[in-house]
């Protein structure tokens, strides 16, 4: 899954036993990419 660094702006990709860190930075806030789809719902 593809994370972005809240300080450096960098993509950081984790792995299932890593720390949630940044390896550029060292920083541990990392904020989780959206998806670019449009999801349409009916209203009713």
């Amino acid at each position: 899954m593809s994370y972005k660094c809240s300080r450096c702006k960098r993509d950081v990709q984790l792995d299932e036993y890593g720390g949630v860190r940044c390896p550029y930075c060292g920083h541990r806030v990392l904020l989780k990419e959206r998806s670019r789809d449009v999801k349409e719902v009916d209203a009713q």
